[in-house]
């Protein structure tokens, strides 16, 4: 065998084990997909309730464009919800300007969001949905603001806004 054959069966061999690791460690973690929800439609039923915007984001984990919702731009005291289920998520009193362009919160209302990992950019994040019905709504960084030092970084399509 000749060193470059050697050499690209070991670049292969390695290339392998990293796919086959990431894979593994996603198979560890259910999407919110996966489990039950207290809301729960048919994909039609989804697609007749929501927006295109909101049925990509909440239902398939689609990313909006940064800058582009008028909730990373709301100021006003009251509450986030759920564009699926009218969920309460975030009171505005959390909410924060990260620059990102993204509605971004420092903490979310008790109960009202559960995580997941995901692995789709071949990293894990954690991924943030709704708590009552599952729909994704964004994810959650380590580089906020005290008190926590989470960056709930959210989609302004899985959301409405409800002033007080």
């Amino acid at each position: 065998m000749t060193q470059t054959n050697a050499t690209r069966r070991t670049a292969l061999t390695w290339l392998g084990a990293g796919s086959a690791a990431t894979f593994l460690a996603a198979c560890g973690s259910a999407p919110a997909s996966a489990k039950t929800f207290k809301v729960s439609y048919t994909d039609a039923e989804w697609k007749k309730r929501l927006t295109k915007d909101q049925y990509d984001v909440l239902r398939h984990e689609a990313t909006e464009r940064p800058f582009s919702s008028p909730l990373n731009d709301e100021h006003r005291k009251g509450t986030f919800v759920c564009a699926g289920c009218k969920n309460e998520l975030y009171s505005s009193a959390t909410k924060f300007e990260s620059g990102t362009g993204w509605p971004s919160f420092w903490k979310p209302l008790p109960g009202a969001v559960g995580t997941s990992t995901d692995f789709k950019l071949g990293y894990p994040r954690t991924e943030v949905h709704c708590a009552d019905c599952g729909g994704h709504l964004g994810h959650v960084f380590k580089d906020g603001p005290k008190p926590t030092g989470l960056r709930y970084c959210m989609n302004g399509d899985a959301m409405l806004f409800r002033p007080a």
